[in-house]
């Protein structure tokens, strides 16, 4: 099973709409808060075993 992780708004820190796995690679995503109604570029490299 993997685990999968919300995304935090790196504005306000609430989840947002998108989940990631450990595998996940993002560069330069346009990552939308429904609570600050706020786009940020965000990038994912790893996650290296979060829990």
């Amino acid at each position: 099973m993997c685990k999968e992780k919300w995304v935090l708004c790196p504005v306000c820190g609430n989840k947002t709409r998108i989940k990631v796995r450990p595998d996940t690679m993002l560069e330069n995503f346009p990552l939308f808060c429904p609570k600050c109604r706020q786009e940020t570029l965000i990038s994912v490299k790893e996650r290296n075993g979060e829990e």
